[in-house]
Protein backbone atom coordinates (compact mmCIF):
# COMPACT_ATOMS: atom_id res chain seq x y z
CA UNK A 1 0.00 0.00 0.00
CA UNK A 2 1.32 3.45 -0.93
CA UNK A 3 1.15 6.00 1.91
CA UNK A 4 -1.06 9.02 1.39
CA UNK A 5 0.32 12.53 1.04
CA UNK A 6 1.09 14.26 4.37
CA UNK A 7 1.56 10.91 6.16
CA UNK A 8 4.72 10.46 8.24
CA UNK A 9 6.78 7.40 7.41
CA UNK A 10 10.17 5.88 8.15
CA UNK A 11 12.48 5.21 5.22
CA UNK A 12 13.71 1.77 6.29
CA UNK A 13 16.81 2.05 4.11
CA UNK A 14 18.09 5.14 5.93
CA UNK A 15 16.12 5.17 9.20
CA UNK A 16 14.99 8.75 8.50
CA UNK A 17 11.49 9.98 9.29
CA UNK A 18 9.81 11.87 6.47
CA UNK A 19 6.51 13.39 5.47
CA UNK A 20 5.13 12.10 2.18
CA UNK A 21 5.00 15.10 -0.15
CA UNK A 22 4.00 13.26 -3.30
CA UNK A 23 4.97 10.70 -5.88
CA UNK A 24 7.33 10.86 -8.84
CA UNK A 25 6.79 7.78 -10.92
CA UNK A 26 7.41 4.79 -8.68
CA UNK A 27 9.19 6.82 -5.97
CA UNK A 28 7.83 8.76 -3.02
CA UNK A 29 9.14 12.23 -2.21
CA UNK A 30 9.79 12.56 1.51
CA UNK A 31 10.68 15.69 3.48
CA UNK A 32 11.95 15.92 7.07
CA UNK A 33 9.13 16.73 9.54
CA UNK A 34 10.51 20.21 10.30
CA UNK A 35 11.12 20.97 6.62
CA UNK A 36 14.23 20.70 4.53
CA UNK A 37 15.45 18.95 1.44
CA UNK A 38 13.29 16.21 -0.03
CA UNK A 39 14.59 12.76 -0.87
CA UNK A 40 13.20 9.83 -2.83
CA UNK A 41 12.21 6.52 -1.30
CA UNK A 42 10.71 3.37 -2.73
CA UNK A 43 7.17 2.67 -1.49
CA UNK A 44 8.14 -0.85 -0.41
CA UNK A 45 10.94 0.60 1.75
CA UNK A 46 8.76 2.77 3.99
CA UNK A 47 6.53 2.06 6.96
CA UNK A 48 4.33 4.30 9.10
CA UNK A 49 6.27 6.31 11.69
CA UNK A 50 5.35 5.78 15.32
CA UNK A 51 4.45 8.76 17.48
CA UNK A 52 7.77 8.33 19.32
CA UNK A 53 9.77 8.36 16.05
CA UNK A 54 7.98 11.47 14.82
CA UNK A 55 8.51 13.29 18.11
CA UNK A 56 12.19 12.32 18.16
CA UNK A 57 12.70 13.63 14.61
CA UNK A 58 10.99 16.93 15.45
CA UNK A 59 13.03 17.41 18.64
CA UNK A 60 16.25 16.69 16.75
CA UNK A 61 15.35 19.33 14.14
CA UNK A 62 14.60 21.93 16.82
CA UNK A 63 17.88 21.18 18.57
CA UNK A 64 19.88 21.58 15.36
CA UNK A 65 18.04 24.81 14.59
CA UNK A 66 18.74 26.16 18.09
CA UNK A 67 22.44 25.37 17.81
CA UNK A 68 22.64 27.17 14.48
CA UNK A 69 20.82 30.17 15.92
CA UNK A 70 23.51 30.67 18.55
CA UNK A 71 26.19 30.57 15.90
CA UNK A 72 27.96 27.26 16.24
CA UNK A 73 26.64 25.73 13.05
CA UNK A 74 24.78 22.96 14.81
CA UNK A 75 27.92 21.27 16.13
CA UNK A 76 27.60 19.92 19.64
CA UNK A 77 29.70 21.79 22.16
CA UNK A 78 30.06 24.83 19.99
Amino acid sequence: MTPRARAFVVDTRTGRVGEVMGHDGPSLQLRPPAGGREWDAEPDAVRPATDAELLSAKVKAVNVSSCRAVGNGGAPGG
